[in-house]
């Protein structure tokens, strides 16, 4: 039985932005960055409506098909919950289509924020594996959505459906080594990553996947006990090459940054980039590249676990603490 929640109940929910593969752990390696989307719901007997802030702003849909709005209402079904309609406020810090997870922080803050309608009643809410199910079944794999629910760095993988009607999506936390310090460096072009997959090759060699599984076996190692060891870490063989031609400043970014000695990636499907250093500023040559072509290169702490509550709404600028 499915319980209709009544209307003025209200939650909110922060989650952090993220970047996936990390080099060669492509739709399996993800690390949440210090880069923040705030979504507050409030249930309501009319309409559902949506109003954004900063990133996105009249850009994505204001109504009952926003991704945000999707993701909350199936959060609610999975709950044993409904609305007749939502309030929702959205203030983004989380840049759009540049590879930062910007959809997978619509997803997971959405489902954080019914969450915190749930948790008004008598029924369980979501753990965090039930998140990571839910919210990697939007974009069939669990990487960004993974770094979103846990924070910080972390390994996922699916297993194929048999007796469940989808597969089965799961993560496990990463404890990433201090030293290693994070500068997304993120371009003011945008990128689909559905443009850029079909790049990609449906098959690759022998050759090229032994590459990858050694690079990434390393990587694990590299973000958790041997920083010393990222450069030869996050090499690539398989997604990096092929997309480059649809980006090719952030191609020479990477380029650039690596012959300089910084482990440097593309951030999901680009056109960002991530640069992990062990401890290192990043040199002088790679920063003035960034300001002559249109990169924001600044330095991020890792992101926290996705939050939600039910005493506060993140309302219009002038009700802002």
């Amino acid at each position: 039985m499915t319980v209709l929640l009544p209307a003025g109940i209200a939650g909110c929910a922060t989650v952090a932005a993220s970047s996936a593969n990390l080099g060669p752990g492509f739709d399996s390696l993800g690390l949440a960055l210090a880069l923040y989307d705030e979504i507050s719901v409030e249930t309501t007997s009319g309409a559902t409506t949506v109003d954004v802030e900063g990133e996105g702003q009249g850009q994505v849909p204001a109504g009952f098909d926003n991704l945000v709005a999707v993701a909350v209402r199936r959060g609610l079904e999975v709950a044993g919950v409904q609305a007749e309609g939502l309030k929702i406020n959205c203030r983004n810090a989380i840049p759009h289509s540049r590879g930062l997870g910007s959809s997978a922080a619509a997803v997971v803050g959405g489902l954080a924020a019914a969450n915190a309608l749930v948790s008004q009643t008598d029924l369980p809410q979501l753990s965090r594996e039930r998140l990571i199910q839910v919210s990697g079944e939007f974009e069939g794999h669990p990487d960004n959505a993974a770094a979103a629910v846990l924070g910080g760095a972390v390994v996922s993988w699916t297993e194929e459906a048999e007796a469940r009607a989808v597969p089965g999506y799961f993560a496990a936390p990463l404890r990433l080594h201090p030293d290693i310090r994070l500068f997304p460096c993120i371009p003011e072009v945008r990128s689909s990553t559905a443009e850029t997959r079909v790049l990609l090759p449906a098959q690759v060699s022998h050759q090229a996947a032994r590459f990858n599984v050694s690079r990434a076996a390393l990587l694990v190692l590299a973000l958790t006990e041997r920083p010393d060891l990222l450069m030869a870490a996050t090499e690539d063989v398989l997604h990096q090459p092929q997309r480059a031609p649809a980006m090719p400043a952030s191609a020479r970014y990477l380029q650039l940054l690596r012959r300089n000695g910084v482990a440097a990636v593309l951030s999901g499907a680009g056109p960002s980039v991530l640069a992990l250093t062990n401890g290192a500023d990043l040199p002088a040559e790679v920063v003035e590249f960034a300001d002559e072509h249109g990169f924001t290169a600044t330095e991020v702490a890792v992101g926290d676990p996705v939050c939600w509550r039910s005493d506060v709404i993140v309302g219009p600028q002038e009700n802002r603490r």
